[in-house]
This record gives C-alpha cells, sequence and structure tokens, in this order.
C-alpha cells in the first residue's frame, strides 16, 4: 500500500527529528517540472545560481535568481552561461567567486570537450570560475589549469574556505564507479587530486560538498542502506584527520526517490538538495479536463528534479559543531 506523501513525511518525521520538514525551493518558478538541480546560494542569501535541464540532461544551463520581497525571482539565463553545456555551479565561501564545470572550448576557437566511454561520446567536463567585479557584474569565465581537470570527467565542485576544491570523477584509481577527490591549493596552483578515502572504494560517490573548515563532507551516494538509487550522506573528520565512516542523514532529506546534489546555503544547518520525488495522485481522483491535467502533469512533482531545502543544525550539533 502506497502512503499519502502527508502521511509519509510524517513518519519520517516522527522517526527522526534531528532534520527539518522537507521545503520546495520557488514553486513554479525555481522548482517546475523541468529538471533543476545544483543550488549554489551567495553568502548573503540573496542570489541563487542553479542548473536547468531537460530530462535526458542532455541540455543544461545554468539560471539565476534574486530573492526580492520574499520571494525568487523568475530566473534568468546566468550571463556567461546559454552556449555551452554548462552545469553545477558552485560559490566559493567567500562569495567572490562562483565555480561550475563546462564542455566549452579550453581556447576560442577550438573544439568543445568530448569524452568517449563504453562506445558512447558525449559532453565532457572542465573546472572553470567567474569572479565577481566591483561594479557587481560577473567576469569572464576562466578555466582552472592543473590536473584536477584530465580526463574531462569532472563533477560538483565544492570549495573550502583556503581554497582546496573537492568533486566527483571517475580517474584511474576509482575504479568501476565514481569517488570524491579534492586538490589542494598550494603556492603553486593546484596540487594532483587525491582520492577522498571514505572507506569500501566498491561504492559509488558522488556530488561533493564540503564544509568550508572542512569538519564534515556531504555527498550522494549508497553505502548499503540508501532509501532510493541514491541518498544524501555525511562524513565528519576525526581528530586524526581521517573522515569518520559516512552516515545516512534521516528525518526528510532522504526518500524512495534520487537525492543528491547536496550544497550549503548561508545560514548554519541550511542544506539544498535536488529530489525528484513526486506526488502520485490519490485514485479515484477528482475528475481532470485538460487544463488541469497539464497543470498537474507540468507541475514541479510530476516526478522531475527541483531543489529542497532542509535545516541539519541538529546533526552537526549533535557531533559538536556549533556554527
Amino acid at each position: 500500500m502506497r502512503l499519502p506523501r502527508s502521511a509519509w513525511a510524517l513518519a519520517l518525521a516522527l522517526a527522526c527529528a534531528t532534520c527539518s520538514a522537507a521545503e520546495l525551493v520557488g514553486a513554479g518558478v525555481i522548482s517546475t517540472g523541468l529538471q533543476e538541480t545544483s543550488a549554489a546560494v551567495s553568502p548573503d542569501g540573496a542570489t541563487l545560481f542553479f542548473m536547468r535541464s531537460d530530462f535526458a540532461e542532455k541540455d543544461d544551463t545554468i539560471l539565476v535568481s534574486h530573492l526580492e520581497g520574499g520571494h525568487w525571482s523568475r530566473p534568468e539565463v546566468a550571463p556567461f552561461s546559454g552556449r555551452w553545456h554548462d552545469s553545477e555551479p558552485a560559490y566559493a565561501p567567500d562569495g567572490r567567486r562562483l565555480y561550475f564545470v563546462s564542455n566549452r572550448p579550453l581556447r576560442a576557437g577550438g573544439p568543445a570537450l568530448e569524452v568517449e566511454q563504453s562506445g558512447q561520446r558525449f559532453a565532457g567536463t572542465n573546472l572553470w570560475y567567474v569572479e565577481r567585479r566591483a561594479d557587481g557584474r560577473w567576469s569572464e569565465p576562466v578555466h582552472v589549469d592543473g590536473a584536477l581537470n584530465d580526463g574531462a570527467q569532472l563533477y560538483n565542485p565544492s570549495i573550502a574556505a583556503n581554497g582546496d576544491i573537492y568533486f566527483s570523477a571517475h580517474r584511474p584509481d576509482s575504479g568501476r564507479l565514481y569517488q570524491i577527490y579534492v586538490a589542494r591549493r598550494t603556492a603553486q596552483g593546484y596540487a594532483a587530486p587525491e582520492r577522498v578515502d571514505l572507506g569500501d572504494a566498491s561504492r559509488n560517490r558522488m556530488d561533493p560538498c564540503i564544509d568550508p573548515q572542512q569538519r564534515f563532507l556531504l555527498f550522494a551516494g549508497n553505502e548499503g542502506d540508501a532509501l532510493g538509487s541514491a541518498d544524501i550522506y555525511i562524513a565528519f573528520r576525526q581528530g586524526d584527520g581521517r573522515w569518520g565512516k559516512p552516515e545516512h542523514l534521516g528525518g526528510e532529506v532522504n526518500t524512495a526517490s534520487l537525492e543528491n546534489a547536496p550544497s550549503l546555503g548561508p545560514h548554519f544547518g541550511e542544506l539544498y538538495v535536488s529530489s525528484n520525488r513526486e506526488e502520485a495522485p490519490r485514485l479515484p481522483k477528482p475528475r481532470d479536463d485538460s487544463g488541469s491535467l497539464q497543470r498537474r502533469l507540468e507541475g514541479p512533482l510530476n516526478g522531475s528534479r527541483n531543489l529542497w531545502r532542509f535545516d541539519i543544525a541538529d546533526v552537526l550539533r549533535e557531533h559538536g559543531i556549533g556554527r
């Protein structure tokens, strides 16, 4: 028997009270019947970059919205996006840079990045950033040089306060699946990426989200206890510098649907997640006409990915993290 969404939410809330209820971000404006993922919220909380795409995720574009009168404005294509396969924006903690991945040519007039895997060719990805200028506008995109861009399969950057960049990738030491890596910033540039040791490397781990002080790491994957194909996990830095065993986030963060692309907001414990959770109609339903059917099928809870907001402050406090 399938529970109504309200009953499902109540059951999850009673099972784990450490995470707040799920909040759909900008229903009908940000979160729509298309695919939205990868929220990047500015340090002042007033600007939101995110990715919107088709269901096949072959046409990815970065959009931007601004908080106006307590509501998110209708998104516009980011000034540096709209021509190439751009995705996964991520703010540096100070808000001065916005990182993203793209298949755009490394040099003007050059070919777009492509990757071949298992006999198929698809858009490759390298890491780029734009800088906030004194007049408030963004610079032209700058390619991030270094070994982290080797292989053109870098995904979901996340930047620590000291400049270290975490990302997911398929590299020679990844095994069959994807793993999380860190490229540490040095005086000479970015060092060669190191695989982050989170235990059994046969587990698929994607979409890292690093705490600016690197005290904890969120990511999407399946550690053997996921409710869906991918859930959100958190690992805490131990006293010896190593990462503890990943813990499955409770409350309403994870469902039987796909959850991925975690990111932190400007407030303590504020977590954004992409999820394709849906609201199935209760049958028998009031008889649809063509208009009501169209509106429901095109709405945010039609099984497309949307942006959701949570509060995991209590989870952090339980592990001794106060701010």
